[in-house]
C-alpha cells in the first residue's frame, strides 16, 4: 500500500480550498502529474524542500506534496501566473 495514499494526498492538496469553491485536485492524474513534474525539477537540480538522503525524486516529491511544500495551482491560478509573469 502506499502512503501516503492518493486520498490523503487529495484532501492536504484540498485543505486550502474555501468551503463552495471547486476543489483545485479531483482525480489520482493530478498529483500523479504533479509530483512527475515536480521530480523532473528535483532530478535536474532543484532544491529538495524536504530531507531526502537516499530517496528517489519521486519519493521526495510525495513527501514536498504530502507536507504542504509545493503546492497544485488550478489552472486559473496557472495562468494568472504566468500572465504576471510575461508582465514583468
Amino acid at each position: 500500500m502506499l502512503h501516503p495514499s492518493y486520498a490523503e494526498l487529495i484532501n492536504v492538496v484540498n485543505s486550502e480550498v474555501e468551503e463552495g469553491e471547486d476543489p483545485v485536485v479531483n482525480s489520482r492524474y493530478s498529483i500523479v502529474m504533479a509530483t512527475a513534474k515536480r521530480a523532473r525539477q528535483i532530478i535536474a537540480g532543484d532544491e529538495e524542500l524536504v530531507d531526502g538522503k537516499g530517496k528517489k525524486a519521486l519519493s521526495v516529491a510525495v513527501e514536498e506534496l504530502n507536507q504542504g511544500k509545493i503546492k497544485i495551482l488550478c489552472d486559473d491560478a496557472a495562468e494568472e501566473e504566468s500572465s504576471e509573469a510575461d508582465a514583468e
